[in-house]
C-alpha cells in the first residue's frame, strides 16, 4: 500500500481526520485520538502503525512484517507497526486499520461518538 492509498482509505473512515506531525508521519485521528501512523519507518520502505486488540497483538508481535510499534510498544501500548510486506497484505493492513478506527473510537465518551456520527442518536 503506497502513503497516498493509506491516506485514502483512512479518510474514508467515519469522522476522521488527518496531520503531518512527527518526522513527517501521516497521522489519522477520530474525535481527536490517534488510529493509523503512515510513516516512521527508518529503511524508507512504507510503514504502518496502529493500534490493536490485544489478541492481535499477541498473534503479530512476531509475524514476518510486523513488529511492536517503536515507541508507543515500548510503553505498554498495544500498537503493532506494519513493513516491509508485498501489496497482498494490503487486505489485511486494511482491516486492522479499521479495527483500530473502531477501537479507538469506543474509547470516546457515548456523547463524543454521537457528536461524531459514530453511534446513533439516543
Amino acid at each position: 500500500m503506497t502513503y497516498d492509498e493509506f491516506n485514502e482509505f483512512c479518510a474514508s473512515l467515519t469522522a476522521t481526520s488527518h496531520c503531518v506531525q512527527w518526522g513527517n508521519s501521516h497521522v489519522w485521528k477520530v474525535g481527536g485520538k490517534v488510529f493509523a501512523i503512515g510513516g516512521w519507518q527508518k529503511s524508507g520502505k512504507p510503514g504502518y502503525t496502529f493500534k490493536v486488540s490485544e489478541l492481535h497483538y499477541d498473534i503479530l508481535k512476531d509475524e514476518p512484517g510486523y513488529r511492536p510499534a517503536p515507541y508507543l510498544a515500548s510503553r505498554g501500548m498495544k500498537w503493532i507497526q506494519q513493513y516491509d510486506l508485498p501489496s497482498s497484505a494490503d487486505d489485511s493492513l486494511k482491516y486492522y486499520i479499521s479495527e483500530s478506527h473502531q477501537i479507538v473510537h469506543s474509547g470516546l465518551s457515548k456523547k463524543k461518538q454521537r457528536e461524531l456520527g459514530l453511534i446513533p442518536p439516543a
